[in-house]
């Protein structure tokens, strides 16, 4: 199965060298929910020492006001982008008084939807269209389920890669177009094999009561204010977490750039009769941008996505169609709650290492059933990915997790001894070594670490998170001060950020009304 994986390394090795692999940047994206010293989801506003949400390159708010983002710029080594996530981590904790950053994904003290405020950004049309885009996720899905934090790994593989591939395979087409085909040949092998991402890095086998609201959830009874899945990896991305039966009518194909922006477009322009109900802003009360089955394309949650920065007003499939794929963003990663910062070094190794095997690993297009099984495969992974015995669904037939993990794993030394190449510590090697400890002994996995450590303190889900999320607001408090170039740097960038989105709303020049029709026009 793997046969050809091996002669594409060879092929690269032979016209570029051992360090073929090496030079991708690496980009961490981080949401926390800003809570109180008790736990309960701040109501305060998104403080102004740490810019605008809406302009700030590095510090944002996701759905919430409360959801505080942090985003790295690319590095080529993966402890400068762990650094600046810490020195960030560091500069949020000093201007927020006595609040913290929660340390796990899954939210805690949930007192309904009204807990849970909706990110403003201003007055301008911009940042307008953002309050609406999540005024709209608030009444078609909730405010609790987007309350849920998560890391985002951006990846983009070195120029210098790209010409010895091409090369190599022998291609004839144009330079973008084969970086444009071979991205998705990753996008497709990461929903055939991503299901190992959930089972090595889950942390969210245990949820707070409060967040289900009275729901019934089918999971188990852990204490009265706690329930869990004894076997999950992550009720993030499962049922309980992420995702939503409504999205099942978007079809987005990973087959070509085209079929996947024509999937988006589709839905973005196509009315679906439960948020028709809902209605959007004919009447002057914007609910919603759209009444389409999605407002936006990001509101469609992938495992993973093909992205290109986009420019002022450009939708994201209009950047993709117009310059191609730029690096791929991968979404399903809990925030550790073992690691400070949310996630480790060892994480970002072995997730560039497996984005290297989805590329270069024979990648037939995908039909929808293969689709629905892979996607099954990544939901039972979720709630029940530590269960002895568990078999998932590969080319229509099953097979031990255990068995799948080991030969994924394997096909990844060569290219972990690639990346590793003129480096003593082989650190890439190391982080393969770890994740092959826990396929072969799910106690290994973090999901199962986090159980083991709440039981061990005979506590509850929130009193465990709460706890942690002190411990690391002090770890950070007591660092040793930023350099005083770099916070000199975090402190411009909070005013620059300020006076940008000033310029933004002096700029607006149209209604808002008319803003939107034009954002759906192009």
């Amino acid at each position: 199965m793997f046969r050809l994986l091996q002669d594409r390394l060879s092929a690269l090795v032979g016209r570029a060298g051992d360090g073929v692999l090496q030079g991708g940047r690496k980009g961490i994206e981080k949401e926390s929910l800003r809570v109180t010293a008790d736990g309960a989801i701040s109501t305060r506003p998104h403080p102004p020492a740490l810019g605008s949400a809406l302009t700030h390159p590095w510090i944002t708010t996701d759905f919430s006001e409360a959801l505080v983002e942090l985003v790295t710029p690319p590095f080529e080594n993966s402890w400068e982008t762990l650094q600046f996530l810490c020195d960030l981590h560091q500069f949020v904790y000093a201007r927020i008084d006595d609040e913290m950053l929660w340390a796990t994904s899954m939210p805690c003290a949930v007192q309904g939807d009204e807990s849970i405020p909706i990110a403003a950004f201003g007055s301008s049309n911009s940042g307008r269209m953002k309050h609406v885009y999540r005024q709209g996720l608030s009444n078609r899905y909730g405010r609790v389920m987007q309350a849920i934090a998560g890391v985002h790994f951006n990846y983009s593989l070195p120029g210098s890669f790209w010409p010895a591939y091409q090369s190599a395979e022998g291609a004839a087409e144009g330079e973008r177009d084969f970086r444009d085909r071979a991205h998705f040949d990753l996008l497709r092998n990461y929903r055939r094999f991503g299901w190992i991402v959930l089972y090595l890095f889950g942390a969210s086998p245990a949820i707070c009561k409060s967040f289900l609201g009275g729901r019934s959830s089918g999971l188990d009874e852990w204490d009265p204010w706690t329930v869990y899945g004894p076997h999950a990896t992550t009720l993030r991305m499962s049922d309980v977490g992420y995702r939503n039966s409504n999205q099942e009518a978007v079809d987005v194909s990973n087959n070509s750039l085209a079929a996947y922006v024509a999937g988006l477009d589709h839905a973005i322009r196509t009315p679906f009769p439960p948020y028709e109900a809902i209605g959007s802003g004919a009447d002057g009360e914007w609910r919603q941008l759209n009444t389409s089955i999605l407002q936006i394309e990001n509101e469609y949650y992938g495992f993973i996505r093909p992205k290109q920065p986009t420019r002022s007003g450009e939708r994201p499939s209009r950047a993709l169609t117009s310059r191609g794929v730029a690096y791929v963003e991968v979404r399903s990663l809990d925030v550790s709650p073992l690691d400070p910062a949310g996630v480790s070094q060892n994480e970002m190794r072995f997730l560039e290492a497996f984005l290297l095997f989805c590329l270069l690993t024979e990648s037939p297009p995908m039909d929808q059933a293969e689709a629905n099984a892979s996607d099954a495969n990544h939901v039972q992974v979720a709630l029940r990915g530590r269960e002895p015995g568990l078999e998932l669904t590969i080319g229509g037939t099953r097979r031990p997790l255990v068995k799948w993990g080991r030969d994924i794993l394997e096909q990844l030394q060569p290219i972990c001894e690639l990346l590793d190449t003129g480096q003593p510590e082989q650190s890439y090697q190391a982080s393969l070594s770890l994740q092959m400890e826990k396929v072969l002994d799910p106690t290994a996995t973090p999901s199962a670490r986090l159980l083991d450590a709440m039981a061990g303190q005979e506590s509850s889900f929130f009193d465990f998170a709460r706890e942690l999320s002190s411990g690391y607001r002090t770890y950070f408090l007591e660092l040793p001060p930023i350099a005083p170039e770099l916070l000199a740097r975090f402190d411009q960038e909070v005013g620059e950020s300020h006076r940008r989105q000033r310029e933004m709303e002096a700029a607006d020049d149209i209604p808002f009304e008319e803003f939107v029709r034009r954002y759906y026009a192009d």
